[in-house]
């Protein structure tokens, strides 16, 4: 595909193909050399342990065009660090930080026609996958795995854009078990999500906000991203071992903190939402993206956050603060984004 084909300024967040995906093996106990790869097919047995028993873990990040036509990764190395904990946490071959960002820079590198000018709100997401390819019938870690990165160009993950989305709850679903692997990014969690997602889209809602699994009293996770609400100049954000520990959401906490906020990362009641002034999703995909109403299913209750249809105000500021730094025009005092020329 021409870039000249691309309407860049209404990506949808959806695969788009691009010229080039890379590949690295772990064999005999070592890890092989970076492969480069014009195919969208991965050559598998069909006895694979990725296939047989969820041996499959994944993270995304973004490259961003900035304003001085630079090219900005954000937090690499953070997504490199969750990758190794979730491959530890279903007994697969960690990868190296430095040969996770050895393969994000050369596929974004072998990609860049496709990465977004900058104005047009859209990026270019970056896919790394591990996967158990080792012949399996019985339960058992493979010995071989190949790590995969693809790139595509995307808009909002949201079709609203950055305005107040109606999010929905209720504890008929479970997004993870108690000390399973929600706090890890593996594919079964999004597996579970399925059905309690389709749910909430066919209700109207832009996803589904769990509610802990153990207690049935906290907030969880919303949909695929983290929760954050704000009240009295303060950032909460839910904490338990059953949440993934989302790297934008890392970010928008020390923002907060930059602009005077206090932060709060606990258990959250689902009856303290009455209280709050903001809420928003946050994610990688999502980046931050606003809530302006959550209706408990179950109940009937609802909680509004947004009467005039607009983001409040301090989601919109750390938005444009995190939206700044990844595009180039704020300073990136924190050292978040690689830059590449």
């Amino acid at each position: 595909m021409k870039e000249t084909e691309i309407d860049w300024a209404n990506l949808s967040f959806s695969y788009m193909p691009t010229d080039y995906n890379v590949r690295c093996t772990y064999k005999d106990g070592k890890w092989g050399e970076i492969e480069v790869s014009d195919s969208e097919y991965v050559p598998l047995h069909i006895a694979a342990s990725c296939l047989h028993y969820g041996q499959e873990s994944f993270e995304g990040l973004k490259a961003f065009r900035g304003k001085d036509g630079k090219v900005r990764i954000f937090r690499m190395e953070e997504n490199a660090k969750r990758f190794i904990r979730s491959a530890e946490g279903i007994k697969m071959q960690p990868m190296p930080v430095e040969l996770f960002c050895e393969m994000v820079r050369k596929v974004v590198k072998l990609n860049e026609r496709f990465i977004p000018p900058y104005g047009t709100g859209a990026s270019l997401y970056i896919r790394p996958l591990e996967i158990g390819i080792s012949a399996r019938v019985g339960v058992k870690p493979a010995d071989e795995y190949m790590v995969i990165m693809l790139v595509t160009p995307v808009g909002p993950y949201f079709k609203e854009g950055f305005k107040p989305t109606k999010v929905c709850m209720s504890r008929e679903y479970d997004r993870v078990a108690p000390k399973g692997t929600g706090s890890i990014k593996v594919g079964g969690n999004y597996a579970a999500s399925l059905v309690a997602g389709e749910k909430a889209h066919d209700l109207g809602y832009s996803v589904m906000l769990y509610i802990d699994p153990k207690e049935k009293k906290y907030l969880d996770e919303c949909g695929a991203a983290n929760f954050f609400g704000i009240k009295d100049n303060t950032y909460i954000t839910p904490f338990s071992e059953s949440i993934l520990p989302s790297i934008t959401n890392m970010s928008l906490t020390q923002l907060a903190e930059d602009l005077g906020m206090k932060v709060e990362r606990r258990q959250i009641p689902v009856e303290e939402l009455e209280t709050f002034e903001e809420a928003s999703a946050c994610g990688t995909a999502a980046v931050c993206s606003p809530i302006g109403e959550i209706d408990d299913l179950d109940n009937g209750k609802k909680y509004i956050f947004s009467a005039n249809g607009e983001a409040g105000p301090m989601t919109t500021a750390l938005y444009n603060k995190l939206r700044g730094i990844q595009y180039g025009e704020e300073e990136d005092v924190h050292g978040w984004c690689e830059v590449i020329d």
